[in-house]
This record gives structure tokens, sequence and C-alpha cells, in this order.
């Protein structure tokens, strides 16, 4: 368990790292609030990202982990080939999306004025680089099937040190290169994941992990492309889904002014720091799961995944006291060093989600373990009656003055406790969906799930 989830808790701090370095250097060298309420929604933008191609990776981690768990290592290349064949298609079809859209996608998600602005020029540079975001992912994805995660965090070193790299010296304008602010945050974005891209590809060309990238074998195959997608596509979904209502969360909060929009982008960024060891154990679980299904070794597989639960507690509610206790310091380095009004409304925000980190760790590495099982209906539907059924509802209830429902002809008197209230449901959302995720992991149904 340990071996294959601390490569990926050094890689998701290197990616966390990237991420901090562009709100310190939005905090420190470009002030004011339209540009952190930019920031904000540009974190989603580069979450949303790899999620889009999330049914590709998903499926392509449950099917090399069961056949590498069952010997069949031929039939695992033979995934790893499939799924960059159509991880190429989508990338393609995204990126000619992202180009037509950004303004309107921008605009979608409430934010307007010169905010939106930025955003939508933050967007148009990152697109040239979707495809090898795309690489990225179904790359890491196959491999950590396989049981590499060492491969995928040296490419995620070399990514951080180019984009910090290329990021600061054009922001600032160090040496012979121009002094190009905000676009300067979003080039060193787009020439690290070009870079990382670039290394796994060539990793898989040469072959890693047992897994061979073969331009003889990326003929479509639609027999694998079914299973596949069989597979993958509820987990992508589930994906989307998370990541299509967080964004319909953020358009609530962005309505309540770039301060609560600004804040929420900082507590959102320093809150990722639980993510470190939630996504290092969730991995874990997702590939111990599905090696020991392939090898018919349920009760391993059980007591796999329950030592990861055990061990992604206990880190992140570790993580719970920091973020209490220590919030406002973490909000003060994004904003220059000193805890001004956006600053202070994030700390209060982390001290609301400092309660939650218990029941995110069971949800976090229970989702990933259902999804390398292949039982990925499940996640999704748990997903759903978190995000669905209470966090957006509860947002707009707590958060808001009002809520007006033009079909219905209906007003509804709001709690109005602005971004605060939109905190509230989130803990209330991942409280139940925990026990919902234990609820599935104990009735072990998981374990019969076929891929």
């Amino acid at each position: 368990m340990l071996a294959l989830a601390l490569p990926v808790f050094a890689e998701e701090s290197l990616t966390l790292l990237v991420g901090y370095t562009d709100w310190w250097l939005t905090g420190s060298f470009l002030p004011g609030d339209e540009y952190k309420a930019a920031m904000g929604l540009m974190a989603y933008l580069l979450w949303l990202i790899p999620i889009l191609f999330a049914a590709v990776a998903i499926g392509a981690t449950a099917m090399v982990s069961r056949f590498v768990g069952a010997g069949e290592q031929r039939l695992a290349c033979r995934v790893v080939n499939q799924a960059m064949l159509v991880g190429v298609v989508l990338s393609l079809v995204m990126t000619v999306a992202t180009l037509l859209g950004a303004r309107s996608f921008v605009s979608l998600l409430q934010l307007s004025g010169a905010a939106g602005e930025l955003a939508t020029r933050y967007c148009l540079i990152v697109a040239w680089v979707i495809p090898a975001i795309m690489v990225e992912q179904v790359a890491s994805a196959a491999l950590r099937g396989a049981g590499d995660t060492v491969s995928g965090m040296v490419a995620k070193s070399i990514v951080n040190v180019i984009n910090v790299t290329v990021s600061t010296t054009l922001v600032l304008g160090l040496g012979p290169f121009p002094k190009m602010g905000w676009d300067g945050i979003a080039i060193g974005t787009a020439c690290g994941h070009l870079v990382g891209g670039l290394i796994l590809l060539t990793l898989l060309l040469r072959g890693r992990a047992g897994l061979h990238l073969k331009w003889s074998n990326l003929r479509s195959d639609w027999s694998i492309i079914r299973r596949l997608l069989k597979v993958g596509l509820p987990g992508g979904v589930d994906m989307l889904a998370v990541i299509g209502c967080h964004l319909t969360y953020v358009s609530i909060i962005n309505r309540l002014g770039e301060t609560a929009a600004a804040a929420h982008g900082m507590g959102v960024q320093v809150e990722a720091l639980a993510y470190l060891p939630g996504t290092a154990f969730q991995v874990a679980a997702a590939t111990i799961a599905g090696q020991y299904l392939g090898a018919q070794d349920g009760a391993r597989a059980k007591r796999g995944v329950s030592m990861a639960v055990l061990a992604g507690g206990s880190f992140m509610s570790l993580t719970g006291l920091v973020f209490y206790f220590l919030g406002g310091y973490l909000c003060a380095f994004f904003s220059g060093m000193h805890l001004d009004e956006t600053a202070e409304i994030a700390a209060g925000l982390l001290r609301i989600v400092a309660f939650s980190m218990p029941s995110l760790a069971v949800t976090m590495v229970l989702s990933g373990a259902l999804r390398g099982a292949g039982d990925t209906r499940w996640a999704l539907l748990i997903t759903l009656v978190g995000f669905a059924g209470i966090r957006i509802p509860g947002a707009l209830w707590l958060a808001c003055d009002e809520i007006t429902i033009p079909w219905l002809q209906l007003t509804i008197t709001g709690m109005g406790w602005s971004v605060y209230g939109a905190w509230y449901a989130m803990l209330v959302d991942v409280i139940v969906r925990s026990f919902l995720a234990a609820a599935r992991f104990f009735h072990g149904g998981w374990q019969h799930a076929r891929v």
C-alpha cells in the first residue's frame, strides 16, 4: 500500500505546488480581487480538463490492474494502446471546443467584467496543450494499474520545475524576457503540461512496467474499446458529474461578488492540501482492489482497502487540525503575506471544512476502491446523491438571500450566509457521501463487478 501511495503523494504534492506558485504570484504581484477571482475559477478549469478524460483513465486503470493481477500482460498492453487511441480523439474534440467556447464557459459561470476577461485569456492559452494533458492522465492511469506510480511522480516533478520557472520569469520579466503578468502564469502552466505529456508518451513508446505503446497496435480494436468504455463511462460520468456540480456550485458563489469568489478560490486552493493523502491512498486502494480481485483474492482486496482508508483518514484528520488552527497563516501566504479581507474570509471557510476531513477521507478512498474494482455505477450514484441532492440546493438556500425559480414563478427566502453558507452545505454533503460509500463497501457487491 505504501509503495503505491507514497509516489502518488509526492506527485500530487508537486501538482499542488504548481497551483500554490500561481496563487502566490497572483497575490504578490497582481493585486486586486479580479485576479484572485479569475485564478479561483481557473483552478476549476485545470481540474476539469483532466476529468474530461476520466472515462478512459478509469477504464484503463481497472482493466490493466485486473489483467496484470491475472498475469495477462499482452491484454494489458492492448488496453493501453486502445485507451490512448480513444484519448487522442477526445482531446482533439475538447481542444476545438475550448478554443471556440472559452468566453461562453466563463460567462456561464457568472464571472464577468475584468475577472471574466482574465479567465477567458487563460483558457485560450491552456487550450493548446489539452492533448498533452490527456497523455498525462491516461498514461499515468495505465501505469498505476500496472503498479508503477513512480513514473507519474518523475514526470510531475519536471512539470513543476518548468511551470514555476517559466511562470515566475514571465510574470516578473526576468532577464531578457518580457514582463507578461497574468498571461505569463498561463504560459508557464501550458509549458509544464506540454513537457509532462511528452515525457510519459516517450516512456510508453520505449516500454514501461510491462506496458508498451506501439504504432502498429493503435488500430481500433472495438472489443477492447467497448470493454474499456463499459467500465470507464460510469466512472467518467461520475467524475464529470463531480466537476459539473462543482461548476454549478462555484457559479452560485460567483453571484455573491468578487470578494466572495476570491475567498472561495483561495480556500479551495489551501484545502487542496488535504487531497494529497486522500488522492495517494485513493490510487493505492484502486490498484489493490483491481489486482487482488484479478487474482481472485477478495479477502486481501478488502483488507488492503480498509488499511488505505485508515491511513488516509489519519493523515487527513491531522490536516483538518492544521486548517482549524493555522488556516489564517496559510491564507496570508496567498495575499502577499498579509491577512486582507479575502484571506480572513478564506480562513473562516477552512475552519468549517476542517470538520469534514475524516468523512472526506472515507469518501475519497472508498470511491477509488469502487472504481478500481470496476464498480463505477455505485460510485456515480453516491456522487449524484451528495452533490445534486445536498450540496447545490443547500448552497442556494444557505448562501443566498433569496432564490427565484422562474419556471415555477416562485421565490424562496434564503438564509443569506454568503460563501460561509455554501461551505456548510459542502460539509453536510461530504458526511452523507461517506456513509453511503461505507455502506456499499461493507455490502461487498463491489467484489463481484465485471470488467
